[in-house]
């Protein structure tokens, strides 16, 4: 861990070298050869060195480069730091450059063109230097990714021979093996610890300090795949299962490694860090917009609320967040007060303990908006999986134990379960509901989540919501 630490602090301290020495010569270029007057370490020059180093930590941090440094790979290297070097640079040229004084246009583009070479080249040489020493370093395996084999028949002992005569190592460092259904004679005599049952599985995730499980089980055990799936999904893992003929003739096999073993990556990152960003600032940004514009509407709905029964306008309630955090939700009062005074009970659409105005706020998801405070405190997002009650957790995991994958995301005021089946009267249509949240966990996307914005604002405008 202190090695990763360090090795990101080495990127660190290079790309801001990099911010640094690209200014200096951009600024050396555009005095003496595009103005042809004398270099001068103005004001401006002075501002640029704590502006444009800040900038390129900022987006670098934004965007996840610091992150997993040890999974970093040349190629994808070179085009990423070209991608966010034209980005990058595009961005200050308009902000900060485009309106200095010029003789033509052809200034422009020699200063942006020398702009873009010169930060470009110094981000990348000692970015390739420090990722090509990590891959060499992991070929000869002196890193690596503690891993773990979930199997312990023939198939579990030959991909651990097949990873471990490959020359240039991928990384796995085996740590040993978890049987799931007794352990082969050939397994017993194989260099790798066995750790025992599968019921030891959290427990040796945790001491062993694992990283990377491969899933080995025979293709008789292939129905235990998904528990094995669901199990691993909030140990925080990567997860790689041996494909077979199907999945290999389906597409579902996408290799990164040239020379390395086929598996099939189950749980990629959720949404690259540069989307988990921007996602976080839409948030925050549409929170604020929404918050200020729908004052008047927050106005007239506490009144509504205020006249329709007794009781508090805006009405709190525990919900299960994000890593099964809890927190208080908000939403304007739209049932009568002490509603659940028997117990926690899901609302129906002929439900008499819903107000008259009640009824309208929630076909038109008006109830909601005080959750955009929720979402600038950071326990929710405007699109997510719906928080639901621990009480009603605890019995949709006994039908449907794949709802802890809605665990790794925030929970959102509006989702594509929202969206297709409205409120849920009942536990079967929370789990009906839950194919639909847990395929957007999977594809979480901003073009998703402005899709499920379009369509979720499509339901207000008409009143049609459940």
């Amino acid at each position: 861990m202190i090695n990763r630490r360090i090795l990101s602090l080495k990127y660190m301290i290079s790309d801001i070298t990099s911010a640094v020495f690209s200014w200096v010569c951009f600024y050396y270029f555009r005095k003496t050869v595009i103005e042809s007057s004398e270099f001068i370490m103005d004001n401006n020059f002075f501002l640029g060195l704590i502006i444009i180093p800040l900038f390129w930590l900022v987006l670098y941090i934004s965007i996840g480069n610091y992150k997993n440094v040890y999974k970093k790979h040349r190629i994808k290297e070179i085009g990423q730091t070209i991608l966010f070097s034209v980005i990058g640079n595009l961005f200050l040229f308009f902000i900060l450059i485009l309106d200095d004084e010029i003789n033509t246009y052809q200034d422009y583009y020699n200063l942006f063109g020398f702009l873009i070479l010169i930060h470009t080249f110094s981000t990348l040489i000692p970015r390739f230097l420090l990722t090509s020493s990590t891959v060499k370093r992991i070929h000869r395996r002196e890193i690596g990714f503690n891993t773990l084999i979930i199997g312990g028949n023939e198939r579990a002992l030959k991909i651990y021979k097949e990873i471990e005569a490959i020359k240039n190592s991928p990384g796995y460092l085996f740590k040993g093996f978890l049987s799931t259904n007794g352990v082969d004679r050939a397994l017993e005599k194989a260099p790798i610890k066995n750790f025992g049952n599968y019921k030891l599985l959290k427990e040796t995730i945790l001491n062993q300090s694992i990283e990377e499980v491969i899933i080995a089980v025979e293709p008789s055990e292939h129905e235990n795949i998904k528990n094995i799936i669901n199990d691993l999904s909030d140990l925080n893992v990567r997860i790689k299962v041996i494909p077979d003929m199907y999945n290999i003739l389906t597409g579902s096999v996408k290799m990164t490694a040239i020379f390395g073993a086929l598996l099939i990556e189950v749980n990629p990152e959720i949404m690259p860090a540069w989307q988990k960003s921007t996602k976080r600032i839409m948030d925050v940004v549409i929170s604020i917009i929404a918050l200020f514009i729908l004052l008047p509407v927050y106005l007239i709905l506490a009144i509504a609320v205020w006249y329709s029964s007794k009781g508090p306008i805006l009405y709190k309630q525990e919900r299960v967040g994000r890593l099964r955090k809890k927190f208080f939700i908000y939403k304007f009062r739209s049932m009568i007060q002490n509603a659940e005074s028997n117990g926690p009970q899901l609302s129906s659409t002929s439900d008499p303990r819903i107000t008259q105005v009640g009824k309208i706020m929630r076909k038109t998801r008006l109830d909601e908006i005080p959750q955009f405070i929720n979402v600038l405190k950071g326990e929710m997002s405007i699109v997510g999986p719906r928080p639901e009650r621990q009480f009603y957790i605890d019995q949709i995991k006994q039908i449907a134990p794949h709802y802890k994958h809605l665990e790794k995301v925030k929970p959102g005021i509006t989702s594509w379960g929202q969206v297709k089946y409205g409120y849920a009267e009942n536990v079967d249509e929370m789990i009906d509901r839950l194919k639909y949240d847990v395929l957007y966990v999977e594809n979480m996307s901003i073009s998703l989540d402005i899709k499920i914005m379009f369509y979720t604002l499509i339901i207000i405008s008409k009143g049609s919501g459940k």
